[in-house]
């Protein structure tokens, strides 16, 4: 039985990131351990939505932010559990800096293999992978993103659309969302499922946000709870 973690308003991306430095520089909790909470929380909703999970391929695609540092965390966690993961890389390895380079790193060293997407081999490599997946999961692009993912990143979103067997999941935000107005941005992941950190996004409130992002998870990073708007003590009496 895991913790519960009553979840808290609707928040704009602008509320989220203030969040985060409030985690960081004021409580101290380092950002390398946010993303380490926020990676193995998504990995085992992942791991709890597969059926057979020695059998199922599990595709992560990667962006060079922290959005894909989490992915970074979240295959970890599914390989060290003996899930089949690939993970691909939307970006050459160097543009992943600070805590999801470290996170890359470590996979490195764990002597996973990478599919490298800016390639255009590693393209239709992953395309080919996308087509066989069981699951697919986004962490392509966070909730910094702007304007309509381009190149690899376009690439890697329409090739996940187009898979014809794979459960689709999106970490934090589906890429392509904009998570504060809800409107979509092209091409755009379509997500059967998003595991969102610390609170919901206000675009998912629309009828394109609640289309794109499809079941909303909001899951703990380890935020002060009274740090979080709307959230409320579910003990008694506090």
């Amino acid at each position: 039985m895991g913790i519960p973690y009553p979840t808290g308003e609707a928040l704009t991306c602008q509320q989220i990131r203030e969040l985060d430095v409030l985690a960081i520089e004021h409580v101290g909790i380092p950002g390398l351990v946010l993303m380490e909470n926020a990676g193995r929380a998504a990995a085992e909703f992942i791991y709890g939505t597969l059926v057979n999970p020695p059998a199922e391929r599990v595709l992560i695609l990667c962006g060079p932010g922290n959005n894909g540092g989490d992915g970074f965390v979240i295959a970890r966690h599914l390989y060290n559990a003996e899930v089949p993961v690939q993970v691909v890389l939307a970006a050459p390895p160097e543009k992943s800096s600070g805590d999801a380079g470290v996170n890359l790193r470590i996979l490195d060293r764990m002597r996973l293999a990478f599919t490298r997407a800016f390639e255009p081999a590693g393209l239709e490599a992953a395309r080919q992978a996308a087509s066989q997946a069981h699951v697919i999961v986004d962490a392509l692009l966070g909730t910094g993103s702007t304007g309509a993912p381009r190149g690899a990143v376009a690439g890697l979103i329409e090739a996940a659309n187009a898979a014809p067997q794979a459960r689709r999941i999106a970490i934090d935000i589906p890429s392509g969302l904009d998570a504060d107005r809800g409107e979509v941005r092209e091409p755009c992941f379509r997500a059967d499922g998003t595991v969102t950190m610390v609170a919901p996004k206000v675009g998912f409130q629309t009828p394109v946000g609640r289309r794109f992002a499809g079941r909303v998870v909001v899951v703990d990073i380890g935020l002060p709870y009274d740090l979080v708007p709307g959230r409320q003590s579910s003990t008694p009496g506090t």
